[in-house]
């Protein structure tokens, strides 16, 4: 799996400020679409008040579910935000994807991977969200 397909998913961790002056949390689950080279890909990045994530990426071919996991640390940055993966599928495979965030609220952020310039965009779930099944999708 490409670098960014991983970290991109793994998302949306900076903290923008708000009119108010108080920064939208980016502690919560968050899911989106697309990846490089795969439009429609799903990913569902499980962000921990603690720097703590986990991510689940689904990519479904006839209707079939091909998933992968990957768990790791994040922390922000002025702007944006990084990714550092640990484990992929449990087995240990470190990491550090670097993201500009573009814009960033309760409800939704789009962000960029930086070393490609891809764009992402995900939408804040409640967490008992799941990751939709492919025969929905495909």
């Amino acid at each position: 799996m490409a670098p960014g397909r991983l970290g991109a998913c793994l998302v949306m961790l900076a903290l923008l400020p708000s009119a108010a002056g108080a920064a939208p949390s980016l502690a919560g689950n968050w899911f989106g679409h697309g990846q490089p080279g795969d439009k429609g890909a799903m990913y569902l990045d499980r962000m921990l008040p603690n720097g703590e994530f986990w991510v689940h990426h689904r990519t479904c071919i006839k209707g079939k579910a091909f998933d992968q996991f990957a768990a790791g640390r994040w922390s922000q940055s002025a702007g944006g935000f990084t990714i550092n993966i640990q484990t992929v599928n449990g087995v240990p495979n470190p990491r550090t994807d670097i993201y500009k965030t573009l814009s960033l609220d309760a409800k939704e952020q789009r962000y960029v991977y930086l070393p490609n310039n891809f764009a992402y965009t995900a939408r804040r779930m409640a967490d008992n969200f799941q990751m939709p099944p492919c025969d929905l999708i495909s």
